[in-house]
């Protein structure tokens, strides 16, 4: 299904490392809220007003939240079933800090009273600062101008600092200023999107207690349920040549700082505020009020502007690793810099905690934890902040035991990590699209695979991954069945795959999939440990009392498991019954129905082929060493329009495999559409938060789609491409130690190896070695490496000892056949030739028969083709052969007959040949590209850099599709499609096809 993002304007102007808001809009206030929000991975701030919002209702939501900090409550089921979620986790609204409220003259700032003659908001990425300069004038004249600066900071897990400034601009007078805390929160409601919205209602956490010293103030609360204290304290500091005096008091749950200023024009007042929060999550419930004084004290100490340094240069750093540029769009530009940045303010860095799917930005989700971490945002930290990436992980293994308590509520052995969660447990109330998805195992597993291939970190593995790794594989071995009626291949049934419009099916091709790499690791990893570190092993196997019977099943379970493929699709079916389902009316759909989630029942959407996103491609994408081109593009090209990509976590990957495939217009439509899914709101829910997996999306489109970069057993690997409307794009990767710069421009890219010891990559097929500090640079245009011939008209001309064949057979069966008719068969295969024949007669055949026709079809030419000799080429194809040969050009040959070896010898030119792919080597025949695909690969050469030389209409449409450039040898009107036609092979000269390549 064809996506296309929302024809608008730009809702923010386009700037490089700054995201800009000219003027204030109460209509789209919600979206900017998350758009301009702050946080550090700990502390999230929306980009709520300091002075506070009178508004109307529903265009507000005043949130402060801290990753992992959650209440909990049962779950209220209609109907209940053993095993079923029992408590809701839900991050919540904690106690708002962000208060600061000015009075001028008597009269408060209010962006809906007065008169706002300027307004400009900037979130400065590099600098990590959201700023908003205001110029306001009260009902009774008096002008001030007002810049306020905020950031969490990056570099102290548990501060965040305003400074407020203000100026009289035309007045002498008197300017209040009131900092305040507010325990009084709650957390959204919403009905009816289960994306959105939290579980609570009405407050949630109980205020038990404030302290005030001076210009500190804190408040103490508690949640009801999990029973977490937290403290957030303040402390404030103002700087002014004005008099002040300074007053302090705590109605209700409220503690308040009060600076009474006599204010002069053109005199600036700047107050700032320092702020903390500190749980009973990361310590002791009697250090926390402690803890927060030392923070703040720390704080002022440092004051604004040494904190406001700290932060650039903590993201000067960060963006030498991780910056992505994009030359010669803006836009693009600005949007990847947007989303790494929201990344890194929304991820966890502890151990302790983890990012949500809305990061800590919004309550869409609950601020819960999914697979998302793994498979999207995982590897941009990996190859950028490795460090982040171990965290991550290091969250994982903190929850283990609830994920081996979840497994033994499942009946399982082993590890079942939570498919929603923040502390741990299953959270997920709808099981067919929570639980059900076993492969959050793999997901977890396949990060720490790449994790170990990415840094070699033993300790790491020796410490916590081995236990994950061993315990998760358990659940494996344990879930699934070898079953007799699939040829006692190991089927893991009653699962869902990551597209959550077909739920509760068996063998899931991607959960399999995933699986079998994951007990291939355990396998491998266990007897890495017992033949190298056998005294760490016996203490891991010892603590989770690992049987090496437990190791060797793991290696059966992975050998046998059980791969949906469809032959007469030549596909890998999503699962066992996939196929067996009407597809989804596409066309009678009108687009007010998506997503479908919102707007049809499950059943209704589960009966039929439709996928809420990316599943079996994901597949392709993750495992794409275990995948042919050919199987890549006939399965790609049978699920796209079948896509709703109603989940925001679908283009990007549609966006990698089309890239990989040469569908280069198809990428770009796909990235374009995750790149900016936020900063233009292509789905109107930008409210609720941001899409942190669509914004690691980006990342990866660029890196391992157009960048076609690929990690596969600790090799590195590069394919780039370059979109049409780019200059080019450049990024850096980490890996074991070293840092790698790719700086891609249409005509060539460069490879320098920034630190590190040496490292040795493939670009294309081609190995480049690479010393420190030193570069290397290969052209990005096509050249010619490899020529394909097909056999028969090409090479020799077989057709008519084809056609006595076929018409001897076709007499026999009483079939009419002619040498019209024979025109329909050149390029394809035995089989299919065969069921052409058929079709012209009424006999109802077996499959078993029709294999017995085209068996005595294959003796009868063979027959024939006994005379063949050298003098049958045809002509100039020695030649030709030769001359390649002496330029180094490779020679491959794609033909659909299984006696094309034998023509070869034959014809006497075997030995010019370095490939040959025929009927035996491929699935489907022409016009399918498996064959030419396949001959590539067996060249060892890229596909852009081959020539494939045909004389049928099937063998030109196959060679296109394979991304070659097409040469026709024939009738001009029958290979109309090619890139250039001869009449004979006389025509076919090396110089020539040098200079159509090039």
């Amino acid at each position: 299904m064809k996506i296309k993002a929302k024809d608008r304007k730009p809702i923010y102007p386009y700037d490089e490392w700054k995201i800009v808001e000219e003027s204030f809009d109460v209509e789209t206030n919600l979206r900017d809220e998350t758009i301009f929000a702050v946080g550090n991975g700990y502390i999230g701030m929306r980009g709520n007003f300091e002075e506070g919002y009178n508004g109307p209702d529903n265009s507000s939501v005043n949130g402060t939240y801290l990753n992992g900090f959650y209440e909990s409550k049962p779950i209220v089921y209609g109907e209940e079933a053993y095993g079923y979620a029992e408590k809701s986790q839900t991050m919540l609204n904690v106690t708002d800090s962000k208060i600061i409220q000015l009075y001028v003259d008597g009269e408060p700032l209010d962006l809906f009273s007065g008169k706002l003659i300027s307004y400009r908001r900037t979130l400065d990425m590099k600098e990590g600062v959201l700023t908003r300069d205001m110029t306001w004038e009260s009902g009774t004249g008096k002008q001030v101008r007002i810049r306020i600066q905020r950031f969490a900071c990056l570099a102290r897990k548990h501060l965040a600092v305003i400074s407020y400034e203000v100026t009289a601009l035309n007045f002498d007078g008197e300017i209040v200023l009131v900092s305040a805390l507010n325990g009084e929160v709650r957390n959204q409601v919403t009905m009816g999107d289960p994306r959105a919205g939290a579980a609570f209602a009405g407050q949630v956490l109980i205020t038990e207690g404030k302290d005030q010293d001076g210009t500190f103030a804190a408040l103490r609360q508690r949640t009801k349920n999990t029973r977490f204290a937290l403290v957030c304290g303040m402390e404030n500091q103002l700087e002014t040549e004005n008099t002040f005096r300074m007053e302090a008091d705590a109605p209700e749950q409220m503690v308040r700082v009060k600076y009474t200023v006599t204010a002069h024009r053109e005199r600036t007042i700047r107050l700032t505020k320092y702020i903390s929060y500190h749980t009973s999550r990361d310590y002791p419930e009697e250090q926390l009020l402690a803890l927060s004084k030392e923070t703040l004290s720390e704080a002022r100490q440092q004051g604004f502007d040494r904190l406001r340094e700290e932060q650039r240069q903590f993201l000067k750093d960060f963006w030498s690793r991780s910056d992505v540029e994009i030359k010669g769009d803006l836009a693009l530009q600005q949007s990847i810099r947007f989303n790494v940045f929201h990344l890194l303010q929304s991820v966890g860095r502890d151990g302790k905690t983890n990012i949500g799917a809305k990061g800590i930005t919004g309550e869409g989700y609950e601020g819960h934890y999914f697979w998302d971490t793994e498979t999207y945002i995982f590897p941009f930290f990996l190859y950028t902040n490795p460090a982040i990436g171990r965290q991550l992980l290091t969250y994982r293994y903190s929850i283990l035991d609830k994920a081996k308590e979840r497994a033994r509520v499942m009946s399982q052995k082993g590890a079942l990590y939570a498919w929603r969660t923040i502390g741990g447990e299953e959270t997920s109330a709808y099981y067919p699209a929570g639980t059900a998805q076993y492969h959050i195992n793999a997901d977890i597993i396949y990060a720490l695979k790449k994790y170990m291939h990415a840094t070699e970190d033993l300790d790491f593995f020796i410490e916590a991954g081995a236990e994950m790794l061993f315990e998760t594989a358990r659940l494996w071995a344990d879930l699934g069945d070898y079953i007799p009626r699939k040829g006692n291949r190991f089927c893991i049934n009653e699962v869902t795959g990551p597209d959550e419009y077909t739920a509760l099916v068996n063998n899931n091709l991607f959960t399999n999939m995933m699986a079998k790499d994951h007990l291939e690791f355990a396998y491998r990893m266990a007897q890495f440990l017992k033949e190298k570190h056998g005294q760490a092993f016996q203490s891991i196997a010892g603590k989770i009392g690992l049987q090496e019977s437990e190791i060797a099943e793991w290696k059966r379970a992975a050998e046998h498991m059980y791969i949906p493929y469809d032959e007469e699709l030549g596909i890998h079916p999503q699962d066992d019954s996939f196929l067996d389902r009407a597809v989804w009316n596409f066309e009678n759909t009108p687009p007010d129905k998506y997503p479908l989630l919102l707007h049809y029942h499950p059943l209704v959407i589960y009966r039929r082929q439709v996928l809420k996103q990316a599943d079996v491609v994901l597949a392709l994408f993750l495992q794409g060493d275990r995948f042919t081109t050919a199987e890549k593009k006939r399965n790609y090209d049978y699920y796209e329009p079948i896509t709703t990509h109603d989940s925001s976590l679908s283009p990007c990957i549609y966006s990698i495999l089309a890239a990989e495939l040469g569908y280069i217009d198809k990428a770009y439509n796909y990235f374009m559409y995750t790149a900016r899914m936020d900063l233009d709101d292509i789905h109107d829910n930008v409210k609720d938060g941001i899409h942190t997996a669509s914004m690691a999306g980006t990342w990866l489109s660029i890196v391992h789609g157009f960048a076609g970069f690929r990690e596969y057993q600790g090799e590195l690997s590069f394919h780039p491409v370059v979109p049409e409307k780019w200059e080019g794009y450049r990024f850096k990767i980490t890996f074991k130690g070293r840092v790698i710069d790719i700086d891609v421009t249409r005509d060539a890219v460069t490879y320098t190896l920034l630190s590190g010891q040496p490292v040795t990559l493939q670009h294309f097929r081609e190995e480049v070695s690479l010393a420190p500090g030193k570069s290397q640079t290969r052209s990005l245009k096509p050249k010619l490496e490899a020529v394909i011939f097909d056999l028969d008209g090409v090479i020799t001309d077989t057709a008519e000892y084809h056609y006595q064949a076929w018409k001897q057979l076709a007499d026999e069966i009483g079939v009419p056949f002619d040498r019209e008719f024979n025109e329909q068969l050149k390029g394809i295969g035995r089989l299919e030739s065969l069921e052409l024949i058929l079709s012209r007669g009424e006999l109802q055949l077996t499959e078993a028969e029709k294999i017995a026709l085209a068996d005595r079809k294959n003796e009868n030419y063979k027959q024939l083709i006994e005379s063949i000799s050298p003098d049958d080429l045809l002509p100039g194809i020695l030649t030709l052969l030769k001359q390649l040969r002496e330029n180094g050009v490779k020679i491959g040959l794609a033909s659909a007959s299984k006696n094309a070896p034998a023509v070869l010898e034959k014809l006497g030119i075997t030995q010019y040949f370095d490939a040959i792919a025929d009927a035996s080597k491929i699935k489907k025949g022409k016009p399918d590209p498996e064959i030419f695909l396949t001959a590539a690969d067996l060249l060892g050469v890229p596909y852009r850099n081959c020539i494939g030389i045909e004389d049928a209409e099937a063998g030109i449409a196959a060679i296109k599709e394979a991304q070659m450039t097409a040469v026709g040898v024939g009738n001009r009107e029958t290979l109309k499609h090619a890139d250039w036609i001869v009449d004979t092979t006389v025509e076919l000269t090396f110089e020539r096809l040098v200079e159509i390549k090039g």
